[in-house]
């Protein structure tokens, strides 16, 4: 349970970290000219979408591994800690082509309301498929842990996006963030099969 939490808390900061979850956010702000009250709100709003889908997926992924986890006995000794390291073995592999949504600049003039949904609505249609292996994990301890484990990613990654957006909106956070998002697969394989692994002896 530990090693679940504390895996699924890295990668839920991490992905939280991501530009693309909250830089174009933050290009559409300073081009429309927002305050960063009304940023930080529709952060909020954009970060709640894409943590609702992948809460959705979740479950749905969730229920896949309670269902395996009542009827094979090893399940959670073999199989689950078995798809965390295969996917971050796939990651690992992939990490130069992850790729998130990207929203790009028009010059036509349109409508806050507009900008707003068709934001929201990328982010929703874009879930992180990399935290669902952790779903599907936790399925095998029962519904409790699948809702905590919602729960966790949707404070951290809402939370984390507002914070990033807010420091960068005031210029008290320079980093190099392109550095960052290309390494991000890499990263994020390196959590999951040391999550994997850890998972074989820690129960």
């Amino acid at each position: 349970m530990i090693t679940l939490i504390t895996g699924s808390l890295v990668l839920s900061v991490l992905h939280a970290l991501i530009p693309n979850h909250w830089l174009p956010v933050l290009a559409i702000a300073k081009k429309e000219g927002w305050s960063l009250n009304r940023t930080t709100s529709i952060t909020v709003i954009a970060g709640l979408s894409h943590a609702l889908s992948t809460v959705l997926v979740g479950i749905v992924v969730g229920l896949i591994g309670l269902t395996l986890s009542d009827r094979i006995n090893y399940f959670t000794h073999f199989v689950a800690p078995s798809v965390l390291i295969a996917l971050g073995l796939f990651y690992i592999y992939q990490h130069h082509k992850h790729k998130h949504f990207h929203l790009h600049k028009h010059d036509e003039i349109v409508s806050d309301k507009k900008i707003i949904a068709s934001l929201a609505l990328a982010m929703f249609f874009s879930p992180c498929l990399e935290i669902e292996a952790y779903f599907f994990l936790a399925g095998s301890q029962g519904w409790w842990m699948v809702a905590m484990l919602a729960t966790l990613y949707t404070v951290v990654t809402v939370g984390g996006m507002v914070v990033w957006v807010r420091f960068t909106y005031t210029g008290l956070l320079k980093l190099n963030w392109h550095s960052l998002e290309h390494n991000a697969g890499i990263i994020t394989g390196i959590t999951l099969v040391l999550t994997g692994i850890a998972s074989f002896f820690i129960h």
